[in-house]
């Protein structure tokens, strides 16, 4: 598995491979470079052999943002894996497409179309209004964009998840 360690935001990561062998060993490369690792668990830590010296490391906090205490020493870092980065990527690039349609989040009966097509809004920026059980629903736009389409009007009764307006 490949990881990408920030020591600090301004510089770029070091890469780190892990790769553990049949015999539970691992093979450890640091940017390239093989270092002879052995990781021991004690307790609520871990005792590691880093190229002959022996260093207790006490990790806090949950990934990718982490505190490590090695040696009396404690230390921020960021630890992302591939894996780690292609799913925040794919979350990213979902929520990107999620904003081009705006969807009731509840049934009830549309009492405002506050927007048209061509309308550019800001985040935050009121679209319809949805009464449901007597009260008033503004629903709001989640990204600031340019409406395409109204799916609604004044007076239409609306389903859960009903396509209300969308974006280009």
């Amino acid at each position: 598995m490949r990881y990408y360690v920030h020591l600090s935001r301004a510089e770029a990561p070091i890469t780190v491979d892990v790769i553990e062998l049949p015999d539970g060993a691992l093979d450890v490369r640091v940017e390239d470079r093989r270092v002879d690792v052995d990781v021991l668990p004690v307790g609520d830590a871990l005792s590691l052999r880093v190229g002959g010296h022996v260093v207790d490391l006490t990790v806090e906090g949950t990934p990718p943002d982490l505190g490590a205490i090695a040696s009396g020493h404690r230390s921020y870092v960021r630890v992302e894996s591939d894996r780690s980065r292609a799913a925040e990527r794919a979350r990213k690039s979902g929520a990107k497409t999620l904003e081009k349609l705006v969807r009731s989040p509840m049934p009830g009966r549309v009492i405002k179309v506050v927007v048209g097509p061509g309308d550019v809004v800001e985040a935050g920026a009121a679209l319809i209004v949805v009464e449901a059980m007597k009260m008033e629903n503004e629903i709001k736009a989640k990204a600031a964009g340019k409406v395409a389409g109204v799916h609604v009007s004044v007076g239409d009764a609306v389903e859960g998840n009903a396509k209300l307006v969308s974006f280009e």
